[in-house]
Parts: C-alpha cells; structure tokens; sequence
C-alpha cells in the first residue's frame, strides 16, 4: 500500500490538513506501507517559497513522517505535456480561447445553463470551433462526451462509500492543461498518483466529484486504477469548512499558543479507516 498528502504550498497548514495527513500516514503504516509527501505547487502565482518548508516543519512537528524525498509538480511539466500529447491524440481534449468573463456572459443568456455539484459547467463555445485562432495561447479542455464514448463504463471503489459508477459529464468539459502552466489539477493529480504508485488516494470528501474525472482520465492514459478514501471534512465552531484563511485554526498559531501535538490530534475526528 503507498498513501500519500499533497499540500499546496499557497498557505500554512490548518487542521483539517492535519486530519487528512494524519489519516493517509495511518492508513499506509497500518498496513506496512509507504506514505509520501507531494507539493501540489502548479498555482504558481500563490505559491511562496516559504510554504514548503512551513509545511514540512509542522508535519514533523505532529510526528508525521514521509518515506521519501518530496516531489513538487513544477518539476514534472513534461509528464504532464506528455499525457496532454496522447489526450490530443486521441481525439478527446479541445482548444478553449475563452476568457471567464466570456463564459460568465455565455452562461447568462442560457436559459438552461449546464449546472454541476460545483456550479455552472462550461457551455461549449470553443468544443466545435472552426476558425482556430493562431496568434493565441489557448487552455485545453476535455471533450467529457468523447470521453465518455471511448472509455466506455466505469466505476471507481472507495472505502467509505463503496462501489460508485462514474459519470464522465458530471463536471463537464473541465480545463485540462491551463494557458500560463500548460497543466491543470485533474491532469496533473492523475499522472503523479500513477507515477507515484499510488494504491490508495486519501482526500476529502469535497473532491469527490473530481474523482468522476480522474477515473476517466486513468482510463484513457491506460493508468492503473487505484482505491479511493474521501473523508469527513474538519469544520469550525461556525460549522465552517476550515480553509487557509482561517489564520487563528494555522497549526502554527496552535503551536505558539501552547498546544501540543497530542492537544491537536485529540481535535481530530475519528479515523475510521
């Protein structure tokens, strides 16, 4: 089994970060596997250098250690352009020119605008372009429906909800490879998990939309299929999903006002691995 907790250095770690390290180290060392630390840095606009040792400092702190030496995604462009190649190859990713306030406007004059678990999804104005622009860099989208035709039916095992049927369209013609980095989340997520030999994808249960994508792109670049754990979300006092801005709920502002690291774990919620 290898596991692994895939921080973006774009903040300090909070506690729900510590809850979802804290489970994919658990979950590995309970079965004498390996747990890796991944740096998930293509937002490169947010990262800060001194996240990444921030980040390192307080896993240690909570006694969380990796198995191997940390990877980032800055410096894995080429697999990524690699994979893009054979999506395009295979007919089922597109050029996208549109700017968000272009989408946004498309979407308000639908009016039965395509809606998924995160909101509106891209309407297609660039799936069947025919006047290709040269002078511009364009974002590359999935074209889901292509997709969906060729990989045929699919399922993905997670557990805590167990077995559940993909649905290629559920969010759409998502953005594959960005026009400033030439990758984007989903593509990036699935080639370093294959890379990686991930076994067992630990996440929170907000991305498990994302994981309908990710087994379809496993599908298409005839990656290995692994099993998933999306987890409960850790919420504050409000009720709130704890986010990076919620400086006060850092764990290094936990740290300097005298907890320790057993005072955090025992705000945790169960595992339940």
């Amino acid at each position: 089994m290898i596991t692994r907790f895939a921080p973006s250095p774009t903040g300090l770690l909070h506690l729900g970060h510590a809850f979802a390290a804290h489970l994919a180290q658990q979950l590995a060392r309970e079965n004498e596997g390996l747990f890796l630390l991944r740096f998930e840095d293509i937002d490169h606009t947010r990262v800060r250098p001194e996240y990444y040792a921030a980040i390192e400092e307080d896993l240690r702190w909570l006694g969380i250690q990796w198995d191997a030496p940390p990877w980032r995604q800055l410096d894995r462009l080429d697999s990524y352009q690699n994979a893009l190649e054979t999506l395009k190859s295979l007919d089922v990713i597109y050029p996208c020119f549109c700017t968000r306030r272009e989408i946004e406007s498309e979407l308000s004059h639908l009016t039965n605008a395509p809606h998924g678990p995160e909101g509106p999804l891209y309407p297609g104005t660039c799936r069947n372009l025919k006047n290709i622009p040269t002078d511009k860099e364009p974002a590359w989208r999935l074209d889901a429906q292509k997709a969906a035709a060729l990989a045929g039916p699919l399922t993905f095992h997670d557990l805590k909800h167990g077995e559940t049927t993909v649905d290629p369209l559920l969010l759409g013609d998502v953005i594959l490879s960005r026009k400033d980095i030439g990758t984007s989340y989903h593509l990036a997520v699935v080639c370093d998990d294959a890379a990686q030999h991930i076994t067992h994808i630990t996440r929170g249960e907000d991305l498990l939309p994302s994981t309908h994508v990710h087994r379809l792109l496993q599908k298409l670049l005839d990656l290995p299929e692994p099993k998933f754990h999306h987890h409960q979300l850790v919420h504050d006092d409000q009720g709130e999903r704890l986010a990076k801005r919620h400086d006060a709920l850092s764990l290094r502002a936990l740290r300097e006002s005298g907890m320790s690291p057993a005072d955090v774990y025992s705000q945790m919620p169960p595992l339940n691995l």
